[in-house]
């Protein structure tokens, strides 16, 4: 362990020196985006400060609320960024209001083009050809560091195929991919979500997409290197400024308008719970929709697809830390997670060895497209009614026959995209045997524990056992109402869930856990199964929470109507 993290932290990645690659028109889009970059980020500039210097009141708020919230910021982080930009902020709040109009939109065009800058991505064509290989290469070296150490590119690039599974009509969306704009909008349970997702793109034959990163994620070494070059964009959290985020959104916006693929997760951040996500982020889907419709008023007949996409896994590598955010108050208003799993090499190592064995650990499912008001799209491109009948997307922004912007208009479309986002969510989960197991797991402790609330199950570690053999009963009496409702198109099960026996199922899932995290969610002690860790169970049962009710049967129908209460505090 120590031999891989010294390699890691001695050997940047570099690329050979070769010459600057040169876009074919055959290539994706984003092959273009160095070529534009300072166009876009010109664009973005231009328009967010002629918005606030049509109003003299609006640009003093502007700046006013940067510096407040920026001093506020620094001086909570105490560390070289406080030291170099503290003594500015507090100059200029003392400054503002004695500026003249035009020093005021000469400050604010300041901030605004460094704001964008900093945001900006890069994309390398050379790292991305590098990336095809190195990657699948890197996470089978992490599964055999010694291999690693001895030659990177010698690594077994299969170790990624024994554990990603793509699902879904992947010839519809390669169509797509020339026809308009995909926007890939994925649930989001770990910061492995972008590594895997960027893996299916590859293998799916789909094209590499513009995306944003938390900057904390840009301090990995591994991770930095290929964000930095592969059309990542970065977000920093800790920043409340109001200009930040229209930055932000109206980036999102432009690169869309200009037929980049993106993908953004809806979520905001990780699924602390294990939950699917139902209270979406609405800004990144609302620059979507305005992108769209800004294209339809420029004339502009560029279609927007956007995609709803699963990320299912087996084992989650960050789940104790997030589990314990999420029943903590610190977890109530801590946004960045600075020191989980997904910090620590040494827990990648052992979450990659873990998985290597698993059969399909992770499925992405790539879920029917849709247009930006919610309809579904046909083999052509063209959106359809529920009733099938073909319509024009435009129509949806026009007024008295002409596309227009209103703001309010379009974030009511937005409110209703992310209704139909949430549906399509609960409808394309891939249920994992790990989560199966876990809730039925969970669901005999609450039904043991009458009365008691959840906290107090918490803390019975150890202290409840279940008898194997009534237990494979239970789950295979589960695994057949989820199959029912699957076949309902309720939600999906994994291969893993419909094939193996109840009693395989518990052994796989046992396997997983056991021997990964910290703490142990359950054990076979002889012919019973102990339950261990209830928080680990809690986070992992959470995925089938809304479907509690539906699959349980006899005595066992009070429980699961507990457990589906969790779902309504989300």
């Amino acid at each position: 362990m120590g031999m891989l993290k010294r390699f890691l932290s001695e050997r940047p990645l570099r690329l050979p020196h070769i010459r600057p690659y040169v876009p074919r028109p055959s290539d994706p889009s984003i092959f273009w985006f160095n070529s534009e970059r300072d166009d876009i980020v010109s664009d973005v500039v231009s328009r967010i400060c002629q918005a606030h210097e049509s109003d003299q009141s609006r640009l003093e708020m502007a700046l006013n609320d940067a510096a407040f919230h920026e001093i506020r910021r620094l001086e909570k982080q105490r560390d070289d960024e406080a030291r170099d930009r503290l003594g500015y902020w507090r100059s200029m709040i003392r400054r503002i209001g004695k500026m003249d109009a035009s020093e005021q939109r000469r400050v604010l065009h300041t901030i605004v083009t460094n704001m964008a800058r900093d945001v900006a991505g890069n994309f390398d064509p050379r790292v991305y050809r590098f990336a095809r290989h190195a990657i699948p290469r890197m996470i089978g070296g992490v599964m055999e560091p010694r291999r690693l150490t001895q030659d990177l590119m010698a690594s077994s690039p299969e170790a990624v195929g024994r554990v990603l599974r793509v699902q879904g009509d992947l010839d519809h969306l390669r169509y797509l991919q020339s026809q308009g704009s995909l926007v890939f909008v994925p649930t989001h349970s770990s910061n492995l979500d972008s590594i895997v997702l960027a893996q299916a793109l590859e293998i799916s034959g789909l094209p590499p997409v513009v995306y944003g990163a938390g900057k904390n994620l840009f301090t990995n070494p591994i991770i930095s290197f290929f964000m930095h070059n592969l059309g990542a964009y970065r977000i920093d959290r800790r920043i409340r400024v109001s200009l930040y985020k229209d930055v932000l959104k109206l980036y999102s916006q432009v690169m869309i308008e200009r037929g980049y693929h993106s993908l953004f997760f809806p979520g905001g951040t990780r699924s602390r719970s294990g939950m699917i996500e139902r209270h979406l982020k609405l800004g990144l889907l609302g620059s979507a929709v305005e992108a769209f419709t800004t294209n339809q008023v420029r004339r502009i007949d560029r279609p927007v697809y956007f995609v709803p996409t699963t990320i299912n896994y087996a084992l989650v590598l960050e789940a104790e830390t997030l589990i314990r955010d999420w029943l903590t108050e610190e977890g109530q208003a801590r946004y960045i997670i600075e020191d989980d799993e997904f910090s620590r090499i040494d827990r990648w190592v052992a979450f990659f060895r873990k998985v290597v064995g698993m059969r399909g650990a992770c499925i992405i499912r790539f879920g029917e497209p849709i247009d930006p008001f919610g309809n579904a799209v046909d083999g052509g491109g063209q959106s359809m009614t529920p009733t099938g009948r073909v319509i024009d997307p435009g129509g949806y922004v026009e007024h008295r026959g002409k596309p227009v912007v209103d703001e309010g208009r379009d974030a009511a479309y937005t409110r209703e995209l992310g209704e139909v986002l949430a549906t399509r969510y609960e409808r394309d989960t891939v249920l994992m045997s790990t989560q199966v197991v876990a809730h039925v797991l969970f669901r005999d402790l609450v039904q043991s524990t009458p009365g008691m609330d959840l906290f107090s199950r918490l803390r019975l570690r150890g202290e409840i056992g279940i008898e194997r053999e009534a237990l494979c009963q239970e789950l295979g009496e589960a695994r057949d109402r989820l199959c029912a409702l699957e076949a309902r198109g309720r939600m999906h099960t994994s291969e893993v869930v419909k094939e193996d026996s109840p009693s395989e199922m518990l052994e796989r899932a046992l396997s997983f856990w056991n021997g990964y995290h910290d703490s142990t969610a359950a054990s076979l002690e002889g012919n019973r199964v102990v339950l261990g860790d209830p928080s680990l169970l809690l986070y992992y049962q959470n995925r089938l929470v809304p479907y509690a009710e539906e699959i349980a049967s006899g005595d066992r129908v009070q429980a699961a109507c507990e457990i589906q209460k969790l779902g309504a505090h989300r």
